[in-house]
């Protein structure tokens, strides 16, 4: 005959774990990135009306702060497609991030920001993790970025938000 006492002691060891599990594979992102004025890129004039144009533009940044689950970020690729009016820009892209274990995080994205002289004035922008490779493949998230123009034409940007599914 099974001894209750222990089934229902099993049962609270088991869900122990799950918890403990679970707890350890969520966290929140806070981080800071540094991106220096693309090299190049393709922008094209609509035509429309003055100062309507698409661009296509990779950033290269670096994180100057920020981990998930223990792992240093490290660099990221950015990639935009972004529609400009006047001096104000909405886009599009992917954010793929270097950890410093080596593994990539992924990042979709949608972008606005306001422009003085061709610079970059202040942008925001909302994330969703969108997993990754090794440690980081099953990761999910979200959340925002806040950024700053700076008189040589790079960008800083602060970001906050939350994940889960991190091994």
């Amino acid at each position: 005959m099974r001894n209750p006492s222990l089934i229902c002691k099993t049962w609270v060891l088991g869900l122990v774990c799950l918890s403990a599990t679970l707890a350890a594979a969520q966290g929140k992102i806070a981080s800071t990135w540094h991106c220096p004025k693309p090299a190049g890129g393709a922008n094209y004039q609509i035509g429309d009306q003055p100062g309507h144009s698409y661009a296509l533009v990779q950033y290269h940044c670096t994180a100057s702060k920020g981990e998930i689950a223990t792992v240093k970020e490290k660099e990221g690729t950015s990639t935009e497609f972004s529609e400009m009016s006047g001096d104000k820009s909405s886009g599009h892209g992917m954010f793929v991030a270097t950890m410093a274990n080596g593994d990539h995080v992924h990042y979709s994205f949608t972008s606005q920001s306001t422009w003085k002289n061709g610079m970059m004035q202040s942008g925001s922008n909302k994330f969703e993790v969108k997993g990754g490779t090794g440690k980081f493949k099953g990761a999910k998230g979200s959340g925002t970025c806040a950024g700053k123009g700076n008189k040589d034409g790079s960008a800083d940007f602060t970001c906050t938000g939350t994940y889960t599914g991190v091994m």
